[in-house]
């Protein structure tokens, strides 16, 4: 059991706590230690392992477990004591024990503490939303999208390449004459005119026929991501084997009974305005919460510990990493295949880390000002939604997440609602 034995701010968002360890929890601890620690432990004139505690102890000197056992208890200590201060703790700045004992230890933590924002400018934000209007070019659009998803490519062999067609080429480049890694491939297919290559790649290949073979002039751009290419002339080596177009589908009836479960094109035309009206109606109220969040954002003036943006970023690491391990992979492979180090993700990362910090923050505040309220039917409402969303039971998601953690997230999804009921519509 841990006992505060004094608080004291240190500065903005620090507070030093020292903290006792009583004597039946240190003992304990130490006991613990002596038991997983004895069988590797030889005493002349016992078994190895068989050496009793006070023996050890008078032979190592009776602080032979302590620090161990410190090891193990100050963390729950720290957390008793966070609880006790009523303190909401993010980051532990310095960390140094006072005094060991037979009664105990005490131990000085200046922890870093989340601050308690004052926000004014919640109410009344002015949002310019979207138009949800659907248009017969919308749906036209969408009309040929679904042709695009259906068509097939075939060959052309009348007529030399263009922009718009599918190039099968082999290619080799080279650069004052060697050939450089990653710069050959054999039955390649380039579309033409969408930019993917080097400038002047595909221009270059517009105008020649299948069969040829020809070399082409480009310049590597200046900020190419191979240090050793860019800005660098480089002459490739070409093969044009085919020249492939996408056919598209007509659009009448027959083509809506293959793509749908609809008879006619007026039919298929309605149900795609009803698909159409859906994305807008979402897109929509993404992007209204997006300026909301903006403005939310610029609310936020005061200093953030740094430690909340790296945690964060953690956070969001973990949920990359979670979602890598589901198309079987994990972190540490994708950066072995991408050459990134796990501070440059870090890095990607840090911006929108800041962001989401300090809006949580701002929403925090808005909860308390306005003192908003979660009840055990909001938070039980919670687990059944995300027990569906998970395909699992209620008790296992209540393992995953804390009431508690799920009360003040739903808080906070509340203070956004507050905003959002509250903002004047352009």
């Amino acid at each position: 059991m841990s006992l505060i034995k004094s608080t004291k701010s240190e500065e903005a968002n620090k507070y030093e706590l020292e903290v006792k360890v009583d004597k039946e929890t240190f003992t304990a601890a130490t006991t613990r230690v002596y038991k997983r620690q004895v069988k590797n432990i030889n005493i002349p004139g016992f078994r190895k392992g068989k050496a009793p505690k006070h023996i050890i102890e008078r032979m190592y000197g009776k602080t032979v477990f302590y620090d161990d056992a410190i090891e193990d208890t100050y963390p729950t200590a720290l957390s008793e004591a966070t609880v006790e201060a009523d303190l909401k703790a993010v980051g532990v700045d310095d960390l140094k024990i006072d005094e060991v004992g037979d009664d105990g230890y005490t131990f000085t933590a200046v922890i870093i503490v989340a601050p308690e924002l004052t926000v004014d400018g919640y109410k009344g934000i002015e949002v310019e939303k979207i138009s949800t209007e659907v248009t017969d070019e919308l749906v036209d659009e969408e009309l040929q999208a679904v042709r695009e998803r259906n068509g097939r490519m075939v060959t052309v062999e009348d007529r030399a390449a263009q922009n718009g067609d599918t190039a099968v080429i082999d290619f080799e480049g080279f650069v004052d004459g060697d050939a450089f890694d990653g710069g050959k491939a054999e039955n390649y297919n380039l579309r033409l005119g969408d930019g993917n290559f080097i400038p002047g790649f595909e221009d270059a290949i517009v105008g020649h026929s299948t069969g040829e073979e020809f070399t082409i002039d480009v310049t590597f751009p200046e900020d190419y991501n191979a240090e050793n290419l860019a800005g660098k002339d480089a002459q490739f080596k070409i093969t044009l084997h085919e020249i492939k177009v996408k056919e598209l589908p007509e659009v009448d009836d027959e083509f809506v009974k293959d793509v749908s479960e609809k008879d006619t094109l007026e039919e298929y035309k309605e149900e795609l305005k009803e698909k159409v009206a859906e994305r807008l109606k979402e897109n929509a109220e993404k992007d209204f919460d997006d300026k909301l969040t903006d403005a939310l954002f610029a609310l936020e003036t005061e200093e953030i510990p740094e430690v909340m943006f790296d945690n964060e970023v953690r956070d969001m690491l973990n949920e990359f990493d979670m979602r890598l391990r589901q198309q079987g992979m994990d972190l540490e492979t994708y950066l072995k295949y991408t050459g990134m180090d796990k501070a440059a993700v870090e890095a990607t990362y840090k911006p929108q880390a800041e962001k989401r910090v300090k809006i949580r923050l701002v929403l925090e505040a808005i909860a308390r000002q306005e003192a908003i309220e979660v009840s055990d039917e909001d938070v039980e409402n919670e687990y059944k939604k995300l027990s569906e969303a998970y395909n699992m039971e209620a008790d296992q998601v209540k393992t995953f997440i804390a009431p508690e953690a799920l009360s003040q997230d739903i808080k906070v999804e509340k203070a956004m609602q507050l905003v959002r009921d509250n903002a004047k519509v352009k």
